[in-house]
């Protein structure tokens, strides 16, 4: 008699690191043990090679990230409860299509191996899967979020080329609104705001750090990516000597000028020098605990009569000090 698989109960920490679906088809694909140093990061896919910075996959994590920390933890105590997806290499070993974190958080732990879900893949499978596996529940910035869905918008365009031919065949005139609807039903997002997120993959390195950083904003950020590399630089260069940012207006003029094709060095300083909308100050509050001072006035006086008998006490103190001061002046 065959003896019924066990239900892993997960942790809630690995609840946050696997998707439903990774979930449901762990039941039904055999779950191996693999050294660690046989696990590598996915290094993406030939059409992205120039296209992805860094690496072949879009999300970073650092050692000190409290999430990273958090797995740590997790990993220390229990080890890896949930396994990782992972696809066979060409070259040796396994490319890690989720559960790089996990990987990590192994190293440091010193583990020897971790838990994966061995699958075939294509490209194109294992990009998307990666990119929805990690899009939605991790804190990416713009940045990555921006590379995650160009890799998602490219590969879903590629297989979906394929299947309208034979299986082989790549049509390229596959709709860019057709993936961006379907990336945007995906994620919550309108296509307009996909196409905006992939349009920050235009800005030279240096610029998409200052969108990872954040010192330069998402809005400006996206009008910016309009501008050719070269006025991007020019951008950029004047930007740090000036130690200034771009405000929305400031960087759709910029476009404009760009497209017009009148975005020359003085153009550029004349509208970055360009003083931004004043912002009326705040007036400054005083807030003073009525406790304090209610002592010094009646039972039952409002906050409102304090006010005005403390603005009285105020006036008659200066009108004294200005009588006693011209009297020593007059000495």
């Amino acid at each position: 008699m065959k003896s019924s698989a066990k239900k892993v109960e997960l942790a809630s920490v690995d609840d946050l690191f696997t998707t439903e679906q990774e979930r449901q088809e762990a039941d039904e694909e055999r779950v191996v043990r693999i050294p660690l140093t046989q696990l590598h990061y996915f290094k993406g896919y030939p059409a992205m090679q120039t296209e992805v910075p860094f690496t072949g996959q879009p999300y970073r994590f650092k050692d000190d990230d409290p999430k990273m920390q958090e797995t740590l933890d997790s990993v220390k105590k229990r080890g890896v409860r949930a396994p990782g997806l992972v696809r066979p290499d060409p070259d040796g070993g396994y490319e890690i299509i989720s559960g790089h974190r996990r990987h990590r958080a192994s190293e440091l732990a010193g583990l020897e191996d971790m838990p994966v879900i061995i699958r075939d893949m294509t490209d194109e499978e294992a990009v998307i899967e990666m990119v929805d596996a990690n899009i939605q529940r991790e804190h990416i910035s713009p940045m990555e979020k921006a590379r995650a869905l160009k890799m998602k918008n490219e590969a879903m365009k590629r297989s979906a080329g394929r299947r309208k031919g034979n299986g082989c065949q790549l049509d390229t005139h596959f709709p860019e609104a057709k993936t961006a609807t379907q990336i945007g039903a995906d994620v919550g997002e309108s296509p307009k705001q996909i196409f905006r997120y992939i349009r920050l993959n235009e800005l030279i390195p240096e610029l998409q750090k200052k969108v990872e950083s954040n010192t330069l904003k998402f809005n400006p950020a996206v009008e910016l990516s309009y501008l050719t590399p070269d006025e991007q630089q020019s951008f950029l260069d004047y930007a740090e000597a000036q130690d200034c940012t771009p405000s929305l207006s400031q960087a759709q003029k910029l476009k404009a000028a760009s497209k017009e094709g009148t975005l020359t060095l003085d153009k550029l300083e004349e509208i970055m020098s360009a003083q931004k909308p004043s912002v009326a100050p705040r007036e400054p509050v005083l807030n003073i605990n009525v406790s304090k001072v209610a002592q010094y006035f009646p039972t039952g006086c409002t906050k409102q009569q304090m006010e005005n008998r403390i603005l009285k006490i105020l006036e008659s103190y200066f009108r004294q000090m200005a009588h006693e001061q011209a009297h020593e002046e007059e000495r």
